[in-house]
């Protein structure tokens, strides 16, 4: 057995080096067809230090960067040869590559990068968090309550942009001497202003539910995936009702890590498609795409894991459940939303036509939902968040040129790393 885990392991491997190798010299070519950025031209800088897997976390922003950069000219600085190759096909605002430290410096060193945010807390951002002089702006990939939302790392950036009063709460709850007032800064949800998309189906008269699990998770408390527990059976009777459009669409990451999750992903997919194969208008969809938004808009019902996907759905403000976590070491915040929302349990699933049922007339869940809507985003109408995540940048911007003018007698500064570890490769 040990054997055969060796050449599976060794295969992956293989696999993997011949992927890096085929995206580094395309990357090269794209990189040898484009010319140089001119010095002095951007402000803001958005760090991203991921490989092509996690993608979703910055996709998820193109939008409200491209309507940032109308303003402010806006680069992605991308540390990683597969995020940029995909980066610099679809990226709206200009990329940069910089997979060495030195690379990174010599950009720095030649525009005038005041903001730099951050999407995620890849351990490689402390590489370029050693450059002062500049904000350090953790954005993060969407709301939720997960643990990872209320984690110390917080601290580690000048300021973070966050949604409402409810992501204030939560990381007040847990982050001790931290001056809230000033370096939590509330923007709302600005993806929900650019919410998007072609339908891939004809609409009709049947409901459209939105299932949109989570990955596994790579530990006991962050276990809130539901496609193994949940998700077969609610399909399965969603299918059968005739009544919904069922649009599918799993976390990147499922099956990573768990094969029997794997394995329940791909007997949806074949029982959409099975649907589809026996009655083409049902128009049932497997969602794969980068684009997130004309889901949100377009469900009736959405059914969710403890994820960002609950946030992204309760921006929307319509109607969703929750999947409940089998596992009982999964964490679950019971002070937020989760401690008033509308749960799934594993054993409601396989009658979750009766449950959609139940759940669109109640008025009491209506206006329950109205009322977290508002807590965790502030003004939801159309343009409000774009309009305070532009403010919340033009203010740290005028913050940074007022310590500008309280430094300009301090001189220039070296801020080139003397050791520095490029030993990460793609």
């Amino acid at each position: 057995m040990g054997v055969v885990n060796d050449v599976k392991l060794g295969w992956r491997v293989g696999m993997d080096l011949l992927a890096s190798r085929r995206s580094q010299r395309s990357l090269r070519g794209k990189l040898a067809g484009r010319s140089p950025f001119r010095p002095h031209t951007f402000r803001i800088g958005i760090y991203f230090a991921d490989d092509d897997v996690n993608m979703y976390q910055i996709r998820q922003w193109y939008k409200p960067l491209a309507e940032l950069a109308k303003t402010w000219p806006v680069v992605i600085l991308s540390r990683n040869a597969t995020a940029a190759n995909v980066l610099l096909d679809e990226s709206p605002v200009p990329v940069a590559y910089v997979r060495k430290v030195v690379d990174l410096e010599t950009f720095i060193a030649e525009q005038d990068l005041h903001l730099v945010l951050y999407v995620n807390q890849n351990t490689r951002n402390f590489q370029m968090m050693r450059y002062g002089r500049r904000w350090h702006v953790f954005i993060n990939h969407g709301e939720s309550d997960k643990m990872y939302m209320t984690t110390n790392q917080f601290k580690a950036y000048d300021y973070a942009f966050v949604a409402g009063d409810a992501a204030v709460e939560r990381l007040g709850r847990v982050l001790w001497d931290y001056d809230f007032d000033k370096r939590a800064i509330r923007i709302g949800r600005p993806q929900a202003d650019h919410y998007s998309g072609a339908l891939p189906y004809t609409p009709d008269d049947r409901g459209v539910v939105l299932y949109a699990p989570t990955w596994e998770g790579d530990r006991a408390a962050a276990a809130y995936g539901s496609i193994a527990t949940h998700g077969v059976a609610l399909v399965r009777d969603l299918l059968a009702s005739g009544a919904y459009r069922v649009i599918y669409r799993p976390h990147p990451r499922s099956g990573v890590v768990d094969g029997a999750y794997a394995a329940a992903d791909r007997e949806i997919v074949a029982l959409l498609a099975a649907a589809n194969a026996s009655d083409p208008s049902a128009q049932h969809v497997h969602d794969t795409g980068a684009e997130l938004g004309w889901q949100l808009q377009a469900a009736d019902v959405a059914i969710v894991d403890i994820s960002a996907m609950v946030y992204d759905r309760l921006a929307a403000g319509k109607p969703l459940l929750i999947t409940r976590p089998v596992n009982p070491q999964a964490q679950i915040d019971s002070h937020g939303y989760l401690s008033d929302c509308e749960w799934l349990d594993a054993a409601d699933a396989p009658r979750i036509v009766r449950r959609i049922d139940a759940l669109s007339h109640d008025p009491q869940s209506a206006a329950r939902l109205a009322h977290w809507v508002a807590h965790y985003f502030g003004d939801t109408t159309p343009g409000a968040a774009t309009a305070r995540f532009h403010s919340a940048v033009e203010h740290l911007l005028e913050e940074w040129e007022r310590f500008a003018a309280l430094h300009a007698a301090d001189g220039d500064v070296d801020e080139r790393d003397e050791d520095p570890d490029d030993s990460d490769s793609d």
